[in-house]
């Protein structure tokens, strides 16, 4: 029964690094993507309005999946402690 715990914690360990590599990946893929500004001889339209709202939320996307991924990393890490103890 002691191994089986065991087992349990080291998979718990690996499983909060992978989370919180998961949630460090998708921030920086959030702050990758700029917003690029137009110039005052450029003509504002419709495609440029429709590319800075893509942007946006797929930012937005980004961040929600690295706050998911974050507070998966933190509640692997409390059940670990909660078996160690």
């Amino acid at each position: 029964m002691e191994q089986l715990w065991s087992g349990l914690g080291i998979f718990l360990d690996f499983a909060t690094i992978i989370a919180s590599a998961l949630a460090a990946w998708f921030w920086y893929l959030a702050s990758i993507q700029t917003i690029h500004r137009v110039h005052a001889s450029e003509t504002f339209d419709y495609h440029d309005l429709n590319r800075i709202i893509v942007a946006i939320n797929r930012n937005s996307i980004r961040n929600r999946r690295g706050a998911l991924a974050s507070a998966l990393a933190a509640a692997l890490l409390a059940i670990d402690l909660a078996v160690g103890s």
